[in-house]
């Protein structure tokens, strides 16, 4: 149960919180529990959306690419929650095949056949489990596959702002909402293969 209370408010009033959740709901379906959990600080939750917009919206990697480091960083950091709505989001809100996201969550990068997206891929998760090993031949091999140093900031920063969330919904114990594939996915992986079945 989450460790603060869960606004659900029905009656928006902001049209700028009013717009996050139109296009949330576009993209998962429905308002999930995480975004309630934010409305306990609702000035920090528009600037902190307001961020991550532009990070999708802005830059040079594409939002599939984006959902992808997402799964992959908030599995790697253990949290079902995020990983589950990121999952929703590459499935539901850019259609891609169900079972290709499911092998995603449980099998990692080793799901991936893309190089591109290996090598992305191979980089965030490098940023988020020890930023002080990423190396000059990580960068290089960003600007191999066309990214100029806006897309290798964005990249980080994507980095961090999947870390934030999953940090938040970690510590305050958020309210599973997503389908259970994808936090059964989730686990499968934390556990191992062939642990606690």
């Amino acid at each position: 149960m989450a460790r603060v209370a869960l606004h659900k408010q029905t009656d928006i009033n902001d049209p700028v919180i009013a717009e996050i959740f139109a296009w949330v709901t576009e993209m998962e379906g429905a308002v999930p529990n995480h975004f309630f959990v934010e409305l306990n600080f609702p000035e920090y939750f528009k600037a902190k959306l307001g961020s991550t917009q532009v990070l999708w919206q802005m830059g040079e990697l594409t939002l599939v690419e984006i959902q992808h480091i997402g799964i992959l960083v908030s599995r790697a950091n253990g949290c079902a929650y995020c990983t589950g709505a990121f999952c929703t989001i590459l499935n539901y809100g850019l259609d891609t095949p169900e079972a290709y996201v499911e092998a995603l969550a449980e099998q990692g990068v080793e799901a991936v056949q893309d190089q591109r997206l290996q090598t992305i891929l191979g980089v965030a998760l490098k940023a988020n489990s020890d930023p002080k090993a990423v190396t000059d031949e990580d960068i290089k091999s960003l600007r191999d596959l066309g990214l100029t140093d806006k897309g290798v900031v964005q990249l980080i920063h994507l980095v961090s702002d999947f870390g934030s969330y999953n940090r938040l919904n970690l510590a305050l114990d958020t309210d599973y909402d997503y389908r259970d594939i994808w936090r059964n996915a989730t686990l499968t992986a934390a556990r191992g293969p062939g642990e606690g079945d």
